[in-house]
């Protein structure tokens, strides 16, 4: 089993030929790469904020599970959160504060980074491996833009559009990315808020974009009511609810990414699949873009609900 020491904590590495997406070939060595290549990018999107993993350990095909708390064996040295508030049981999730933690993750075949939109915001130093969460203020509101049958990802930047003009009258910046599997994420900063304001907000822009585009968009998770729909999901803003990450890789018979896009890419594809976006293309695409969703981490982008 070959070993490798990153920021000074000893991995062993296991199964790095092992096929993960059999479509493509592409193997766990190949997603602990990618993963090591957009580091710099992804882990400021982490920082402070409770993962769930959704983990493969036979592959895309061979089926997953979603992991909140910390994984049996996980090295003593991860930082971990108690998370007190979104369940009636604690939680003790892992946070990916570190490119150690990030490969470590990886080697686990934790596929898929999933986030909530608040941070850890009170920190408790129990030992060096320990934090407790006690807060849920959000500090991004998020819309995830899922197509229905019929409807495509470009469906999905029509109502993308919609809702960044519409954000923007309440003088907030929306940002986009692609899911990774078949629609559109849009983020925007926001100045600290309970989760439960955010959630509201964003459920009354949801409304008002089915009500501004009645063929096309729907702000009901009614499943017999989306064919050729887009859903406009806002439940993501809840405390206990969590989105695919920046950057995560997502389980499709392909090694496709969440990538953030900009406003031009959107407006100018004439084909989903110039949306697509395969992790070995993505160290090359930082390199030109730069992350596209800095402006997240800014605090004086931030901008209050209204």
């Amino acid at each position: 089993m070959p070993y490798t020491e990153i920021e000074g904590h000893r991995l062993a590495l296991s199964n790095l030929d092992k096929v993960l997406y059999p479509a493509s070939g592409f193997t766990k060595g190949e997603a602990l790469h990618y993963y090591a290549s957009v580091a710099e990018a992804l882990l400021p999107h982490l920082h402070g904020r409770p993962l769930s993993f959704f983990r493969f350990p036979d592959g895309v095909e061979g089926g997953g599970f979603f992991a909140k708390n910390v994984p049996p064996g996980a090295p003593d040295w991860v930082t971990t959160a108690e998370v007190t508030h979104v369940s009636r049981e604690p939680l003790h999730q892992v946070l990916v504060e570190d490119l150690a933690t990030l490969v470590w993750a990886a080697n686990i075949a934790a596929l898929e980074l999933h986030t909530p939109q608040w941070r850890v915001d009170r920190v408790d130093r129990v030992n060096s491996a320990d934090r407790v969460g006690t807060g849920n203020l959000a500090d991004r509101l998020v819309f995830d833009l899922d197509p229905g049958e019929g409807a495509t990802l470009l469906d999905c930047r029509t109502v993308a559009l919609w809702i960044r003009d519409r954000l923007a009258d309440d003088g907030l910046t929306a940002l986009p990315k692609t899911s990774g599997a078949k629609g559109l994420h849009l983020l925007a900063a926001i100045t600290p808020a309970p989760s439960a304001a955010a959630s509201a907000y964003a459920k009354k822009i949801a409304e008002e974009a089915e009500a501004a585009l009645p063929g096309l968009a729907l702000s009901r998770m009614t499943r017999a009511l989306r064919k050729r729909k887009v859903f406009v999901d806002h439940s993501q803003n809840a405390a206990a609810k969590t989105t695919a990450a920046p950057y995560t890789l997502r389980a499709r018979p392909r090694p496709t990414v969440s990538a953030p896009v900009t406003w031009d890419e959107l407006e100018a594809a004439t084909s989903p699949d110039e949306l697509i976006f395969l992790a070995p293309g993505l160290p090359a695409r930082l390199e030109r873009h730069g992350d596209l969703l800095a402006p997240l981490l800014t605090p004086a982008h931030a901008r209050p609900l209204p």
